[in-house]
């Protein structure tokens, strides 16, 4: 991971590379299109072919690492200058957008919070969403760095550890399903609400990639192994995690869909035809945010006690989440009013069913 001018050189093509081969793909690829309409009513058009452009990216790369045109062990080689680059490419994306953005007071008020916050919900380029777009390279980075650590261990070691397989396992999943389900991002807050200026281009193009793949950065040089009961374990508790995460958004995506859909084999209930109360729904208020807490506690205890800077992921997401949580709940009783302290009553818990 030395820092020298040629490999500062070779991660700004990398990243130059990298973004253009997704523009491109977003643009070229098939994918379902789908309406969304924005905060303020105004409609936007989505396509849907994330996952197409996540395969396709792991054929390509498949093909060079497998033909030993290049390796992408390079990613761990370089990840220090790679880091240097997203931050350079964040600020000034950052700075770009403010600078095109709306100078309306109710966009932004001062410089400060118009360039961390942006200005413009949905700024766009070459008909691609930049904000929806942004997702792509965050977790499609995220899984080739993952990935390029067990390729950097076994050329290092010529194996891989059990630690090393559980966690190319988890995490590829985990993105993989990302992809899948990329039709339910259109709905989430951060698509719908959010503008889009540093604090989301931070997030998606450095922290996302270059911090939530700390576990498998550890892992490369680890000297020890786990257990395989504490593998088998570990395994347990991410498919628990998984299914909580991911079934309880599936079953809110359903439900806004069709509010006559069955959740756990039974029609769903409401309070007036608003707000879901069965399933995961019925139990806590944010059940999906303690799934995704499991997913990632797996993904860090992989680590054993390699090292302690890995679990800084878990406290930053229980932070994260939490907050998430407490933003969530004011603006749902916001929205909602009297029914949101309906629902409260209905479904006391809010991320711990029967603690909290």
């Amino acid at each position: 991971m030395e820092l020298t001018s040629s490999s500062m050189l070779q991660a700004v093509l990398a990243v130059i590379g990298f973004l253009a081969f997704l523009i491109v793909g977003s643009i070229l690829l098939p994918g379902r299109r789908i309406e969304r309409a924005q905060d303020g009513g105004v409609p936007r058009i989505f396509k849907l072919n994330g996952l197409a452009l996540f395969l396709t990216t792991a054929l390509v790369v498949g093909i060079c690492q497998a033909m030993g045109w290049f390796s992408l062990s390079f990613l761990y080689n370089h990840f220090i200058a790679l880091l240097i680059c997203a931050n350079v490419l964040a600020f000034a994306l950052s700075g770009w957008l403010y600078w095109r953005g709306s100078p309306d007071p109710d966009a932004s008020k001062g410089f400060l919070r118009g360039f961390f916050f942006g200005r413009e919900l949905n700024p766009g380029i070459l008909g691609v969403d930049l904000k929806f777009f942004s997702y792509r390279p965050s977790l499609i980075a995220l899984a080739l760095f993952n990935v390029s650590f067990a390729v950097a261990q076994y050329e290092i070691y010529g194996e891989l550890s059990l630690a090393m397989i559980l966690y190319q396992i988890f995490t590829f999943a985990y993105v993989f399903n990302y992809f899948q389900f990329e039709y339910g991002m259109v709905h989430t807050w951060d698509i719908v609400s959010e503008r889009f200026g540093w604090m989301l281009v931070w997030g998606n193009f450095v922290l996302v990639p270059f911090f939530y793949c700390i576990a498998g950065l550890t892992l490369v040089h680890a000297k020890g192994d786990l257990p395989l009961l504490f593998a088998i374990i570990l395994g347990v508790l991410f498919v628990f995690g998984f299914w909580l995460f991911r079934g309880a958004n599936e079953q809110k995506h359903r439900f806004k869909q069709d509010e006559n859909t069955k959740i756990w084999g039974r029609p769903a209930e409401t309070l007036d035809g608003r707000l879901l109360v069965s399933g995961f729904w019925g139990i806590g208020r944010h059940l999906n945010y303690t799934g995704e807490i499991c997913v990632y506690l797996a993904f860090v205890l992989t680590v054993g006690f390699e090292s302690w800077i890995p679990y800084l992921l878990l406290v930053w997401l229980v932070g994260l989440l939490w907050h998430r949580s407490w933003r969530d709940e004011r603006r749902c009783r916001k929205k909602y009013g009297e029914l949101w302290d309906r629902y409260v009553e209905r479904a006391r818990f809010s991320m711990i069913p029967f603690v909290h």
